[in-house]
């Protein structure tokens, strides 16, 4: 392993630097180094990724419902990983309404699931 990093330091260096760049995007250009809005960013960042991964996982997780409840029936697997995978997509699904209880912040800009049902 030491000789695998040995021989090939230089590319492990410059892939390092290059992710580097890529990562940094608008952040490394906010003007005058103030700390403020760079939090903001990467704040804003944070909060786009995991809606956009929630948004995937919600898909993914559905037709894993269907296929495990499918098989399920059949006897194939057991109902409790039918019942785990649904309260895993309820857990994710509240995961805005937590964050939001949990840091205690009346106005948090932060898309949540139950938002759009009205309750």
């Amino acid at each position: 392993m030491i000789q695998y990093f040995k021989r090939n330091i230089l590319t492990i260096g410059c892939l390092a630097f290059v992710c580097l760049l890529a990562l940094t995007g608008e952040a490394a250009a906010q003007p005058g180094g103030a700390s403020a809005p760079l939090i903001d960013l990467a704040t804003q960042k944070t909060k786009n990724v995991f809606e956009n991964v929630r948004t995937i996982i919600f898909i993914v997780g559905g037709f894993g419902l269907v296929a495990i409840a499918f098989l399920a029936i059949f006897g194939k697997i057991q109902w409790k990983w039918f019942a785990g995978l649904a309260v895993g997509l309820a857990i994710l699904a509240a995961a805005g309404a937590v964050v939001r209880y949990a840091t205690g912040a009346k106005e948090v800009d932060f898309k949540d699931t139950f938002s759009a049902s009205g309750i």
